[in-house]
């Protein structure tokens, strides 16, 4: 709720969105100044969530550390374990066998089009329309249903172990991936209808939260927030890990540069996604699904940093090693802290009642940004 009003000596009102507000999808608290209704300022006040998940993480071996990042960014759990068990790869220089590599890249795609569903769901939900997201959850259940039978979990995975996965794929699992893929193409023509093609949902997008190329590089945005703005930044494409450049798919980038482009690109992301599942489910190779490490993992004193694509962004895994069995130092780049730094930008000069819907653009999952 808008809880606290308050006003300056030039006649501005200053309020308090949040830190308890559904539309802020978390515990974000922005204090707004406002003229009438035209916003001249948003100012983001974080920590309320914050946990020292760093912190934490050095104190832990690294095998511990990478269940902790499920907690970040938790709509893109499988793909922050992967970043971070990449990471720890590096350093030890750990041969991943082939099997184990394209059930994750199944897995990292089926976790993206999860997050793509709950944020679409959410985001027509912030502007107006409830029942988009039931239509969502419908297909995201299929999906949580699919890795619980492998890994036993529906939201928090802790299935990507350095070496490979934590267990082998559910007898069941290619063949409810394909009944997944046969249900999600057949559900498309609702989705367009209900809320892409919507003039009521256009007319609140188109427009509003205008964010140039050079505003999003200068920001630092990432993922769909700078793919809308016409930014190439895919890691999978700019920088490939595992088989992605064993497949085929394209980097979904619009030059619209407003919140209906960032909608466009991830409404696009979610088919780019099922493509890659596609080729992938039929040609998973037999073998290990883990290779052979020692039950205590030392890194080789040293730097170590990767990268991964997770839903929201760039996800960026540096871990400072001193030889001992648990990290010196370990700093995340995540995509979200980045991405609301441009809220401020994007928001000058637009109207209080289209705030939300710029939000919501920006995909914000806040333990994502209070690490």
């Amino acid at each position: 709720m808008i809880e606290e009003i308050a006003r300056t000596e030039q006649g501005d009102m200053v309020i308090n969105l949040g830190p308890q507000h559904p539309a802020t999808h978390g515990v974000l608290h922005l204090v707004i100044t406002l003229n009438g209704e035209t916003i001249k300022k948003v100012e983001p006040h974080l920590g309320y969530i914050h946990r020292s998940i760093e912190k934490m993480c050095e104190c832990l071996s690294y095998r511990q550390f990478i269940y902790v990042t499920s907690r970040m960014d938790y709509l893109s759990s499988h793909i922050n374990n992967h970043g971070s068990a990449l990471c720890v790869e590096k350093g030890m220089q750990i041969e991943v066998p082939s099997r184990a590599k394209v059930i994750r890249v199944i897995m990292d795609e089926l976790t993206r089009i999860a997050s793509h569903e709950l944020w679409w769901g959410a985001m027509a939900m912030d502007t107006g329309a409830f029942t988009p997201f039931f239509y969502a959850f419908r297909e995201r259940e299929t999906i949580t249903d699919i890795m619980e039978e492998t890994c036993g979990a529906r939201l928090t995975m802790n299935y990507i172990v350095p070496g490979g996965v934590m267990a082998d794929l559910h007898p069941d699992f290619q063949k409810k991936v394909k009944e997944f893929i046969k249900l999600f193409r057949a559900k498309t023509d609702e989705y367009n209808e209900l809320v892409t093609g919507n003039v009521i949902f256009q007319n609140r997008m188109k427009g509003v939260g205008v964010l140039s190329k050079e505003d999003a590089i200068s920001y630092g945005c990432t993922g769909p927030s700078a793919r809308g703005s016409g930014v190439s930044c895919d890691i999978r494409k700019l920088y490939p890990y595992e088989v992605y450049d064993q497949v085929k798919f394209e980097e979904v980038i619009e030059n619209g540069c407003d919140s209906f482009a960032r909608y466009l690109v991830r409404i696009r992301e979610m088919y780019q996604s099922i493509g890659i599942i596609e080729q992938l489910i039929d040609n998973i190779p037999e073998g290990d699904f883990q290779a052979k490490t020692k039950a205590v993992l030392k890194l080789p004193k040293g730097e170590f940093y990767s990268r991964v694509e997770t839903a929201r962004g760039e996800l960026g895994v540096y871990i400072v090693s001193e030889g001992a069995t648990t990290p010196y130092r370990i700093k995340f780049r995540s995509p979200g802290f980045s991405n609301l730094s441009a809220l401020d930008h994007m928001a000058r000069g637009s109207k209080i009642g289209d705030l939300v819907a710029m939000m919501g653009t920006l995909d914000l999952v806040i333990p994502d940004i209070d690490r």
